[in-house]
């Protein structure tokens, strides 16, 4: 049997030999990398990736059921194929939630594998983010150089709203490895010519759809100037291309939605988010274009109650922690970019590299700065991977020419801008460790000065000039993102709202931080003290405020939290709910999904989401509802103080079954929560 010598490193070509010699050989080549790679880098990329698991995954389960919205998802397509398929809120699929199914079909999984837990609902979500930092250092790496590449992939890892996300069950995680997969395939197709790498971006941009729907084509614009400008091929081919990536998109996308388009009405679960029981309805109206004119049908809030528009809204209190750290100097280092590349030949891969991760962070900026409706702070995670691409694209190509006079002074006013607005950021959380703004401060006028004199001299002098200006900026671009990445990490966040970092002063109207009108108070999902296991309901956190059309509420069956967040029943109406389950489709029903959540993953039994995510949705109607009763598949109605409003055109049935409930159905008043025996007609009213 012939057996052949060392494999040379980087080579994943199958090999003669024992099985085991076979299996080392993969192994070494593995850990050396790409022939001519510095032997330090594949070790790096491992550390790299070995921390980021760490940061993601060590004391995940704080978080509790994080946001039970999606945990009752997962955990009814755990119990239903077809409740996992459509994305149900309910195993006996009701209503789906009011996005596509794509998050929910690997958290269903893990449930369905592991079993119902805070682990096995999160942990996935970690995973997508360690492959997220994976595949931007392959992506920035085959562009620039290993560093660059290194350096992107911990940029991404330590933004705090990443560490948030990828931390948390919102389908924002999947979204940002998809994108981030997307351009991968892209630029992979500009080096190699070949079309299949173009179709392959065409399928992870098409999943992204079932992901979170229109969001993920923001970086199309990017993408197809990427490739339409420097794919090695003529303009009718390029063309050709892109028109067949486009069909791989379609394809991969819209399957799923004609089955939902086509399939009956009755013979699947009523579309949540649209008032027509139709997706393309949910797709251009509640989470397309009614997101940017903030004229969404059956929202949970009108125009201008999102916070104000504009160019500055990334940088403001309750978004500018999350993700706007370093913004600027992305921006700087992207025009340097195109600077130092602008004579290169048509075809060149570092320009395409610029122009797709430039058009990625454009587009997705100006779409979250002019959006009038539904915005949350942690959207700004899809700026993150190409934020990071770009800063570490820039600097390392600059450092690569500081021996050229601009290169080290423009680093060192990349560095000042940077160091500058840490330290206003920082400002911001005052009470969050005060002594490293000044620190951050420091640095960044030792980085600056050193870095804007080693431009100037020569000799000796110029290295160590050089060296410690690297250093100290390092320090100061770098402290403040970690920081509050290190605190994201270990606190916990539960609810439909959340926002990484320390809470802020000054806030939008959206939330400053952790606090504020949406963001983290009594209706969003507040941050207990570090360590302590939250609660899923009532109020955690924050400050209390306003949310349009809601009336604020005791906590009796969720209060207006219950929109917002979900309840925790005690032991009695847990037991009560549960008891007898096997009898009925649905164990109980409650006004909102958030509400439903609550006592769902407390009996893992199916609970009706009575009007959808926000109560506005017809699903089910008056008719419906009585019908389902007078079936007997409905044991309980639990109240709700939460009322929703229809001020934006959604549907008053939550309402009106709310109210005929309590005319014609016993009521039972169970630790402070208000029931109704839907198998009773009787008036009055009983304490247990």
């Amino acid at each position: 049997m012939s057996t052949t010598s060392d494999v040379p490193a980087g080579s994943w070509s199958r090999t003669t030999g024992s099985a085991p010699d076979r299996w080392r050989r993969t192994a070494v080549a593995a850990w050396r990398g790409r022939a001519g790679d510095p032997r330090w880098v594949r070790p790096a990329l491992c550390a790299l990736l070995v921390a980021t698991a760490a940061l993601y995954l060590v004391g995940l389960s704080v978080s509790g059921w994080a946001n039970p919205f999606y945990s009752a998802a997962a955990q009814a397509g755990s119990q239903s194929w077809e409740a996992w398929f459509y994305g149900s809120s309910d195993a006996a699929n009701a209503i789906t939630v009011d996005k596509p199914p794509a998050a929910l079909w690997v958290t269903g999984l893990s449930v369905r594998l592991f079993g119902l837990s805070s682990w096995s609902i999160l942990v996935p979500q970690a995973l997508e983010g360690v492959a997220a930092v994976g595949v931007l250092y392959a992506t920035v790496r085959r562009r620039s150089t290993p560093a660059a590449g290194l350096i992107a992939g911990f940029l991404l890892a330590t933004t705090p709203v990443a560490v948030l996300m990828f931390r948390f069950n919102n389908p924002d995680a999947l979204l940002v490895l998809l994108m981030t997969a997307a351009t991968w395939g892209v630029l992979k197709a500009v080096d190699t010519g070949r079309a299949r790498f173009l179709c392959w971006a065409g399928v992870f941009l098409g999943l992204g759809f079932l992901t979170k729907q229109l969001q993920v084509f923001l970086v199309l614009p990017g993408l197809g100037l990427a490739y339409l400008w420097a794919a090695p091929h003529d303009l009718t081919r390029r063309v050709r291309h892109l028109l067949l990536a486009a069909g791989a998109a379609v394809l991969a996308g819209g399957w799923w939605v004609a089955v939902v388009e086509l399939v009956p009405e009755s013979w699947r679960p009523y579309v949540g988010g649209s008032q027509t029981d139709s997706f393309l309805e949910l797709t251009f109206d509640y989470n397309g274009f009614g997101r940017l004119t903030g004229e969404e049908t059956g929202s949970v809030g009108g125009s201008g109650g999102w916070g104000e528009t504009g160019l500055g809204r990334m940088f403001n209190a309750e978004f500018g922690g999350n993700v706007s750290w370093l913004l600027p100097a992305a921006s700087a280092l992207a025009v340097a970019g195109f600077v130092l590349t602008r004579r290169a030949p048509r075809t060149d891969v570092r320009r395409a590299g610029y122009l797709a991760w430039a058009g990625w962070l454009v587009v997705t900026f100006a779409a979250f700065s002019a959006m009038s409706g539904i915005i949350h702070a942690y959207y700004s995670v899809a700026l993150a991977p190409a934020v990071a691409a770009l800063v570490a694209m820039g600097t390392v190509d600059l450092w690569r020419v500081r021996d050229r006079r601009p290169a080290l002074p423009v680093l060192a006013a990349v560095v000042a801008v940077s160091a500058g607005w840490a330290f206003v950021l920082l400002g911001r959380s005052g009470d969050f460790a005060p002594w490293l703004r000044w620190v951050v401060l420091v640095a960044g006028v030792l980085g600056t000065g050193l870095l804007a004199a080693a431009g100037s001299v020569r000799g000796p002098l110029l290295r160590s000039l050089q060296q410690a200006g690297a250093v100290a900026a390092a320090i100061a671009v770098l402290a403040g993102p970690l920081a509050y990445s290190l605190q994201t990490a270990s606190t916990a966040h539960t609810g439909a709202i959340v926002s990484a970092g320390p809470g802020s002063t000054g806030g939008s109207p959206a939330g400053g931080g952790g606090g504020g009108q949406f963001g983290g108070g009594q209706f969003g999902g507040g941050r207990p003290a570090p360590g302590q296991l939250p609660s899923t309901g009532g109020t955690t956190g924050g400050t209390t405020g306003g949310f349009p059309g809601a009336t604020p509420g005791t906590g009796r069956g969720g209060g207006a939290a219950g929109l917002l967040n979900a309840t925790t029943p005690s032991a009695a109406l847990t037991a009560l709910l549960a008891a007898d389950a096997d009898s009925y489709t649905w164990v109980a029903a409650t006004t909102g999904s958030n509400n439903a959540a609550g006592y769902q993953l407390a009996t893992q039994e199916p609970v009706m989401a009575v009007g959808g995510f926000n109560g506005t949705d017809p699903a089910p109607t008056l008719a419906q509802f009585q019908a389902y009763v007078a079936a007997g598949q409905i044991h309980y109605y639990v109240e709700s103080s939460s009322t929703a409003s229809t001020d934006t055109g959604g549907s008053d049935a939550s309402a009106q079954i709310a109210a005929w409930v309590a005319e014609n159905f016993t009521a039972l008043d169970v630790d402070g929560t208000t029931v109704h025996d839907l198998t009773s007609r009787a008036a009055g009213t009983a304490t247990s």
